[in-house]
């Protein structure tokens, strides 16, 4: 790319986190003797945006040799988590920082790169992948920008830097990252160079491991915008690259609304469960084609179970039997993944009390005990079990009675029919 970079000179108050120890100190270390370090990616992104800046990742011109003596020397820790990539993980305060030196491509396959280590600013933002990620910022408060990011940002635009094609090539995780940060910072249509190029792709990103795609659609779920992100991944042809089924984004934003309409907090794995599963197989197949962890694949298994039956029409005592058995928490997923699902208004008073259960009622503990029917002349073993479980379906379907009475002719007509 060709052309004069862009600058701008942010306030002071603006840049305030740039004097905060220990970010203060691990600049002023690495800066001067003729090196230059400075905050890239997405801490500088954030700011410009008006979000919370996380961790903060720093880049320099000096060689990592250099960066390790220089930290060394005064008193952190340096770390070399990917030192053949120039990139130093300085530990100061007890807070890490990744500190990159300027780099270039040499090489690339689609997966990995071979680097070179360089000291032009330029060179090293148009290696990345975005503009709104390209940006850096010097200790002096002023954002320097060699690839349209300024603009980009002002337009809430997400756009490859140069030629789009060539930027996936260099890895193909970049198809998922652009429907990701789409989601998450992009206003409007998407970037129409970028959405055809990564539709364009689409057969290519099978070489990608599945917890790289993993981590990126995960994302993805829980941005501001993804149901809008999914329905253009759909529309690409690049849903089929994780899914199997067809995706249900009717439900995914509905969901959003029904999230946002009640104040509940975003969930990847429940959004997974409204966008792609309907059964157990559907679980099962994104277990396997995202490297799920046994306790996200067995949340997918609970959301796929009967979900379809926890609808107001069923009634309260079924939602009740419902919580009573699997939990509030599996209950608040699988009855907002119903109500995705349906057709009903967000205002629905009927949907509104299912969801509200949890917060009305508190499951009691199934009050009689084994030792009840062993008084009653059960033998343990086989015939024992019959008989609480028996005993348990009919205090449930009695509606959790806690009379003692009552209680004691369920025990009774449990332990008569388990002989």
């Amino acid at each position: 790319m060709t052309g004069a970079a862009a600058q701008k000179k942010l306030a002071a108050d603006q840049v305030a986190f740039l004097n905060e120890k220990p970010l203060a100190d691990v600049l002023a270390v690495l800066n001067g003797e003729g090196e230059e370090a400075r905050v890239v990616g997405g801490a500088v992104r954030n700011l410009l945006l008006g979000l919370a800046v996380g961790e903060t990742d720093l880049a320099t011109t000096a060689l990592p040799k250099t960066v390790i003596a220089r930290v060394t020397a005064a008193g952190f820790k340096a770390v070399p988590t990917g030192i053949e990539h120039g990139t130093i993980t300085v530990v100061a305060d007890g807070k890490p920082f990744e500190v990159t030196t300027l780099r270039e491509d040499v090489e690339t396959d689609g997966r990995h790169a071979v680097v070179r280590f360089g000291r032009d600013w330029r060179k090293d933002a148009e290696r990345r992948d975005f503009t709104i990620n390209a940006m850096s910022l010097s200790a002096d408060g002023m954002v320097h920008d060699y690839c349209g990011g300024l603009a980009d940002i002002g337009k809430r635009a997400v756009r490859f830097i140069g030629d789009a094609d060539q930027r996936i090539a260099e890895d193909y995780l970049r198809v998922f990252r652009f429907f990701r940060f789409f989601a998450a910072y992009g206003e409007g249509e998407p970037d129409a160079e970028g959405y055809l190029a990564c539709a364009r792709a689409r057969d290519q990103l099978g070489s990608l491991s599945r917890e790289r795609i993993r981590a990126e659609i995960l994302k993805t779920l829980v941005a501001k915008r993804a149901p809008e992100a999914m329905t253009t991944m759909a529309d690409a042809g690049i849903f089929g690259a994780v899914f199997a089924n067809v995706p249900e984004l009717p439900a995914l934003t509905r969901l959003a609304l029904i999230e946002q309409s009640n104040e509940i907090a975003t969930d990847a794995m429940r959004r997974l469960a409204a966008v792609a599963v309907r059964l157990d197989e559907d679980a099962a197949h994104l277990r396997e084609r995202l490297r799920l962890s046994n306790d996200e694949y067995k949340r997918l298994i609970s959301m796929s179970d009967r979900w379809w039956q926890l609808v107001p029409a069923s009634g309260e005592a079924y939602a009740k039997e419902t919580l009573y058995r699997i939990g509030a928490e599996e209950y608040a997923d699988r009855a907002l993944v119903s109500f995705a699902h349906s057709d009903a208004s967000l205002a629905d008073e009927g949907w509104g009390a299912l969801l509200s259960l949890p917060s009305r009622w508190m499951p009691p503990r199934f009050p009689i005990a084994a030792d009840d029917f062993i008084k009653r002349g059960v033998e343990k073993g086989p015939k024992l079990g019959r008989a609480l479980a028996a005993a348990e379906a009919a205090w449930i379907a009695a509606g959790f009675p806690s009379d003692h009475v009552m209680l004691s002719a369920i025990a009774d007509e449990a332990a008569r029919n388990s002989v």
